[in-house]
């Protein structure tokens, strides 16, 4: 797997398709310059923050050893993961030189691997600190406030300990986490901010972030010295409304295996869930749930051919969709229909499937890309 060098917009040279016969009929497509390019897009909003990046979780899905990299010639210089292991990992695809923070902290048989190979922990709790302390005094860490999401962070009460117990330790970070940034106005956005900003003062030299994706368009305040999109730069929409024009970084298609007729009055898929009410032209598409297309889009999902939207008839099947293609009678058995992509916009396929835009890249994109490999 190979992505090519990264351009300023989508570009056919940085897509990613499998190697050789993918096991599974679904195509993936993940676009490492457009990637590129939602990251350059938040860097022009925040001017004057560092702007890095979240690739946990296999970079959402879309694949590390892909988005990384591209995202390192763009530009970037800071990349968050979640446990060691991913962090190991991404330091084999980076190099020395980026900075890789673990927002799970460190445990006591990590402190050497992570050490070693200059991973930058998130100190999570007093137990953290204590530990990093003593196992790497000379060695960078992050500290991660709990500003009000009660999740990962060291409580607010805790705050002066930690600060007494790192003494001259070298920090490289103080962080939080913004629980409602989907919604600027909401109440607990400033709370969290205002205690961020009492708690972040017990420390002493390092870099201030807030802001995730939506953080880094919600103005100064939140931005302090480096903002961590993670969903903007896979296509996302950082807000529950619409925000900034983003491009899409996954694209995944299926071919139609047969075009049919229907009778009025037949039925379609498992348990007869709907019925032709006229006679009507359907489509059978090679992808279901086994490549990670949500059963619950039945009834709400849909696939689209050349601009035309194809809603999804009766359940969705292991390996099959039945779309409604009355109104493309450009459909042909071969032709690919997008499930995700340009026209199936992220935001739009995360509804179908009554779910977040977060679940769709790392459960559908993840397992499709798995099927393809």
């Amino acid at each position: 797997m190979t992505a090519a060098t990264p351009g300023s917009a989508i570009s056919t040279a940085a897509i990613f398709r499998p190697e050789g016969e993918p096991r599974r009929a679904a195509r993936v497509e993940i676009d490492a310059a457009a990637a590129a390019e939602n990251w350059r897009r938040v860097a022009r909003e925040a001017v004057g923050a560092e702007t890095a990046a979240a690739v946990k979780a296999d970079a959402y899905g879309c694949g590390a050893d892909l988005i990384a990299p591209a995202l390192a010639q763009a530009g970037c210089r800071t990349f968050f993961v979640a446990s060691l292991g991913e962090a190991l990992r991404l330091r084999e695809t980076l190099g020395r030189g980026p900075r890789i923070v673990a927002l799970n902290g460190v445990q006591a048989s990590e402190t050497a691997a992570v050490v070693g190979a200059e991973i930058i922990p998130a100190l999570n709790t007093m137990a953290q600190v204590a530990l990093w302390r003593a196992a790497a005094p000379g060695a960078p860490a992050a500290v991660h406030i709990d500003t009000g999401m009660n999740r990962l962070g060291l409580p607010l009460d805790a705050i002066a300990a930690a600060a007494d117990a790192l003494g001259d330790q070298k920090l490289a970070l103080v962080m939080s986490h913004l629980a409602c940034g989907e919604d600027p106005a909401h109440p607990l956005n400033e709370r969290q901010r205002a205690r961020f900003q009492v708690a972040q003062e017990a420390f002493g030299p390092a870099q201030r972030s807030l802001a995730a994706s939506a953080g880094a368009f919600m103005g100064d305040r939140y931005r302090y010295d480096l903002v961590r999109p993670g969903l903007a730069l896979y296509g996302g929409d950082p807000f529950a409304a619409p925000g900034p024009e983003l491009l899409a970084v996954a694209r995944i298609t299926a071919p139609i295996l047969q075009v049919r007729d229907v009778a009025a009055g037949e039925s379609f898929g498992y348990g007869a869930t709907a019925l032709a009410e006229t006679p009507m032209r359907t489509a059978t598409v090679a992808i279901g749930y086994a490549d990670g297309f949500l059963r619950a889009a039945a009834g709400r999902g849909y696939g689209v051919l050349a601009g035309v939207r194809m809603p999804i008839l009766g359940r969705v099947s292991m390996d099959l969709l039945i779309l409604d293609a009355r109104d493309a009678p450009q459909a042909e058995v071969g032709m690919l229909v997008e499930v995700l992509g340009e026209q199936a916009r992220l935001a739009d396929v995360a509804r179908a499937f009554d779910t977040a835009p977060y679940e769709v890249l790392t459960s559908f994109v993840g397992a499709a890309r798995r099927g393809a490999a």
